[in-house]
């Protein structure tokens, strides 16, 4: 089946979010997932979105997401923030998460940013080594910081 890698609309936010459950169940954080369709809509598609995604399809079903914003770095200038890659656990090993990471990686440049940035947790191995493959620079001098006001 021919696998499409397009710009995510708002019509397909309800696979996104499921998608996005499926991550946090993966990695053992489904409780902490407070995010809605509602307000997914509102940041991605409201008067002032502040976050874009492509999603790979398989024929009418969505089965891989790239969501991605723009930070901006006092060193670096414009940066592109990939915040996840997900592939349905049963579409994993099929090149969907490369094809949409090149996807975002090209639109960084497409749109002049100076990089790409983003996290992955140091458990996980698939990730890692999916990674490696390109040249990624692994940072261990920084750590994360977080506050949550919900």
């Amino acid at each position: 089946m021919e696998i499409v890698i397009r710009q995510g609309e708002q019509k397909d936010l309800s696979a996104t979010l499921d998608l996005i459950k499926e991550l946090a169940l993966y990695e053992k954080a489904l409780d902490q997932v407070t995010n809605t369709i509602e307000m997914m809509e509102e940041d991605g598609f409201g008067s002032h979105p502040i976050f874009g995604f492509f999603v790979a399809q398989q024929s009418d079903k969505i089965v891989g997401l790239s969501l991605f914003y723009y930070r901006y770095s006092t060193w670096k200038g414009k940066r592109l923030y990939l915040e996840d890659i997900i592939v349905t656990e049963t579409s994993r090993g099929k090149g969907l998460g490369k094809l949409l990471l090149e996807k975002t990686i090209q639109k960084a440049k497409d749109e002049k940013c100076t990089g790409m940035t983003w996290q992955v947790l140091d458990w996980n191995e698939p990730a890692i080594k999916f990674y490696e493959k390109y040249d990624v620079k692994f940072d261990s001098e920084w750590v994360n910081c977080n506050v949550d006001f919900n």
